[in-house]
């Protein structure tokens, strides 16, 4: 489970910001995050396809934290079968950090509100089908 949430803030890390270059321009996500219980910090939003869930998402975004919820979109996303995976950078270290178990110590969440019994939940617990048009994602940090 600790290597997972590593992997998952590197890779929020590295691709903060960053669509994945040279695919068509098809859609946008906007994120609603909810349950950001402080200001501090900055609220990570990664979306995934199935090889590249947990690991390295293609598509990535973050906003300043804002109490209650905090929006933060995504462009530029091909229509397809994703999963959002979120967590609010308190200390914007850029990582997801974790107790000495490996049990995160900051708030995430994942789409379709997904949760894992012993770690991440599965992929196919997390996925949603996108289309060609703006679509909207409520995700609640936990």
């Amino acid at each position: 489970m600790q290597s997972i949430f590593r992997t998952l803030g590197l890779s929020l890390l590295l691709a903060s910001g960053v669509g994945a270059a040279g695919l068509a321009s098809a859609a946008a996500i906007e994120v609603r995050v909810q349950g950001v219980t402080t200001a501090k910090g900055t609220v990570r939003v990664a979306i995934c396809d199935k090889a590249t869930f947990l690991k390295d998402c293609p598509y990535a975004a973050s906003a300043a934290a804002r109490v209650g919820e905090t929006v933060v979109t995504v462009d530029d996303l091909p229509p397809g079968t994703w999963a959002v995976l979120s967590f609010q950078d308190e200390n914007d270290n850029g990582k997801l950090d974790r107790n000495a178990l490996g049990i995160p110590k900051e708030r995430y969440a994942f789409s379709r509100d997904a949760r894992g019994r012993f770690g991440p939940p599965s992929f196919e617990d997390a996925a949603f089908v996108l289309r060609d048009e703006e679509a909207v994602s409520y995700i609640k940090l936990r």
